[in-house]
């Protein structure tokens, strides 16, 4: 199956979207390396900037064993010359599964902390031992969030769509950061973001990269309509991510799979009005499938 990584734009063909006369775009962010691809690449964009432009030896992060970040890190610092080190929650974390190893294949150094340790990454002494251990490396926060972030998110057009303006842009929320960068360059395009972790924090970690004397597009977070709890899904989920393979879209059940799913959901319960069009940003994250099918979430024959 082709991937459609590369793709600026994809227009989904549904009998949901058919009967309630609503386009639906799929809005990608390309790479030329699919480890680096969506979200990631702008996430990454100006820290890796920074971290070049002042000489910066490597790069220092955080991530669970199943990390698409720690993934686009490392990738990223490979690209650019650049050393990588990645604190991995979990001390039983497998360095053999398919998403470390992949890290490992770029050149990052792994770390294997205690979850308790983990939850402690943003305290000071936790922050200056590392910078003890690892000097001059220019530490990125979990899941790359911050304001350099949000600013290279905000870089991508979700508006104009090859069809013509987008009425609500969408994208799947874990962190908060690629809803923040999508809110401040939408003008005054409305967005809708699909909470994929269950975080009563998330709406006061969006609004922190919103300063308040603008007036801001309207945005609203909703809640994952089918969420078993973060990282896990049914097999109704998996077979909606499946039935897009032969339009040559692939998705996986965590983010992207999970987020569009609700969106169906919305327009199915009216929540959405018709004949609207949408613009959907395709987050990347296709490295996931693999992890999935190491731990029998998926076959391996699925992944074809």
């Amino acid at each position: 199956m082709k991937l459609s990584s590369y793709l600026q734009w994809q227009n989904l063909q549904h009998p949901v979207l058919t009967d309630n006369q609503t386009e639906l775009w799929l809005r990608y962010a390309p790479s030329n390396n699919p480890d680096i691809s969506g979200n990631k690449l702008l996430k990454l964009k100006y820290q890796l900037k920074q971290a070049l432009q002042q000489k910066y030896p490597g790069l220092l992060t955080f991530g669970g064993a199943f990390s698409n970040h720690l993934v686009a890190t490392a990738a990223a610092a490979s690209e650019n010359n650049l050393k990588s080190v990645g604190i991995v929650r979990g001390e039983d974390a497998d360095l053999n599964n398919p998403t470390l190893a992949l890290c490992q294949s770029y050149g990052m150094q792994l770390l294997r902390v205690s979850r308790s340790y983990y939850q402690g990454r943003h305290l000071p002494q936790v922050l200056q031992q590392l910078s003890t251990e690892f000097p001059g490396y220019l530490h990125i926060p979990e899941g790359g969030t911050c304001e350099a972030a949000v600013r290279g998110v905000s870089e991508l057009d979700m508006r104009n769509t090859p069809n013509g303006p987008a009425s609500l842009l969408i994208c799947a929320v874990g962190s908060g950061g690629t809803i923040a960068g999508l809110i401040r360059g939408s003008e005054a395009t409305a967005v809708l973001g699909i909470a994929v972790v269950k975080d009563q924090s998330l709406p006061d970690k969006i609004k922190q990269f919103l300063p308040a004397d603008r007036n801001w597009p309207q945005w609203q977070l909703r809640q994952a309509l089918h969420q078993p709890r973060y990282g896990r899904f049914d097999q109704q989920l998996w077979q909606f991510c499946q039935s897009f393979a032969e339009q040559g879209v692939q998705l996986e059940p965590v983010y992207t799979g999970k987020a569009l799913y609700s969106v169906f959901e919305l327009i199915k319960a009216g929540e959405i009005p018709k004949g609207s069009r949408l613009s959907f940003f395709h987050t990347g994250g296709l490295q996931g499938l693999k992890g999935l099918a190491y731990r029998g979430l998926i076959q391996t024959a699925d992944l074809k």
